[in-house]
């Protein structure tokens, strides 16, 4: 039976299930969910096409070794019973990129790096038989998290975090990440075959994430990672195998109806710019436009948006109009759903309407909620006259 490794797979706190489904889809085994963590098991392809096909992580970590450690000498001695010597070559430049503790006896993470580090070359020094290492070769960040005294070390497979995918090459003020954007996609009812409007698109994330969705283009196919280089590990052969089923999966027939407006013009030609990029610009029609003009003739669309929620005291006077506003559009769409994400308390109040169903969710560090009003589906294409219930 071929090899199995642990992988971790970090995501927004909230967003865990829509993770795991991803996982699972790939064909993997889930062992773990934890608060802000998937962890599953796989053979060693899985660094390539975790990194490449999975929409919601914000990396893949190989998890090298799991212990219990309260004083520094446990940490440096299970650390050292790490065969590292199964990942790592001779000439592998390796530090300790990240410590995280949070509720442990060990809190400070530039001794937890140190330490690490140490019992690591140890280690390497042993197995390969030499004093000092030149560390010229590829790179192996290696991260750890300390929770509860649990220590969990990996290394980082993924490199520059996964929400970069390429293509977003200007932003605007505030942007929502790519991760997250097509997880709150993939936690509506929205399919390529029906409207999507964001009507406060900034650069155009939702846009393009459901464009790629609907597509089928993977989030990472045109993009590298740290672990293409890590030979000992995979081959390149098993990397150019991951990116043609990518590409193999990708739909060029695929007809989508996704809109994208913003008061700013120029973030219109910064999000023109980003679904260029991304490859996804013939499926998108963006346009200047204020949010109080949005209309569309067609019923059953989707509006998802992340409105300003107000970070300065002068932006906050004006969110009751904004959501107010918001909630008068919404009712002019004829049995459309809305969703929403945003810290703002009162969007329900001002929206004039309590959301059907409510998640909270970490964005970064804010609070946020994923307000969703539910409209109805609509009706099945053998049965025109009959309208079943709202979406789930």
């Amino acid at each position: 039976m071929e090899e199995q490794f642990t992988y971790v797979a970090p995501c927004h706190f909230g967003l865990e299930a829509v993770l795991k489904k991803e996982i699972q889809q790939l064909g993997y085994e889930i062992t773990s969910v934890e608060d802000g963590r998937v962890v599953f098991r796989g053979p060693v392809e899985a660094i390539a096409r975790s990194n490449i096909f999975i929409r919601t992580a914000e990396r893949i970590m190989l998890l090298c070794g799991e212990f219990q450690a309260v004083t520094f000498d446990e940490l440096f001695e299970a650390t050292k019973d790490i065969p590292w010597e199964r990942y790592l070559p001779r000439n592998a430049k390796f530090w300790v990129t990240k410590a995280t503790t949070n509720r442990s006896a060990l809190f400070s993470a530039s001794a937890i790096q140190s330490i690490v580090k140490k019992a690591m070359v140890d280690r390497l020094r042993k197995t390969y038989h030499i004093e000092r290492f030149a560390e010229d070769g590829d790179e192996y960040p290696v991260r750890v998290f300390i929770l509860k005294d649990r220590v969990t070390i990996g290394l980082d497979t993924s490199g520059v975090s996964l929400h970069k995918r390429g293509y977003r090459k200007l932003v605007g003020k505030a942007p929502i990440s790519e991760t997250l954007a097509a997880a709150l996609l993939m936690l509506t009812p929205w399919r390529e075959d029906r409207i999507l409007v964001d009507p406060f698109c900034g650069s155009g994330t939702f846009p393009i994430e459901a464009a790629m969705i609907g597509a089928r283009i993977a989030p990472g196919v045109n993009r590298e990672f740290t672990a293409n280089q890590w030979q000992k590990l995979l081959t390149k052969k098993q990397w150019y195998e991951a990116y043609d089923e990518a590409r193999s999966l990708e739909r060029t027939d695929v007809k989508m109806h996704l809109q994208g407006y913003d008061i700013d013009g120029e973030l219109i030609k910064c999000a023109i710019q980003n679904a260029r990029e991304a490859g996804v610009l013939e499926h998108i029609h963006f346009q200047a436009r204020d949010v109080a003009d949005l209309r569309h003739p067609k019923p059953y669309g989707f509006l998802i948006t992340n409105p300003p929620y107000g970070e300065r005291i002068a932006e906050k006077e004006e969110l009751p109009a904004l959501y107010r506003t918001l909630g008068e559009v919404y009712r002019g769409l004829s049995d459309w759903s809305m969703y929403i994400i945003t810290s703002y308390e009162e969007a329900e109040k001002y929206i004039g309407r309590k959301a059907d169903k409510n998640r909270k969710i970490y964005n970064g560090m804010i609070r946020s909620y994923f307000y969703q009003f539910m409209g109805p589906k609509p009706p099945k294409k053998h049965l025109p006259e009959q309208a079943t219930g709202k979406e789930g």
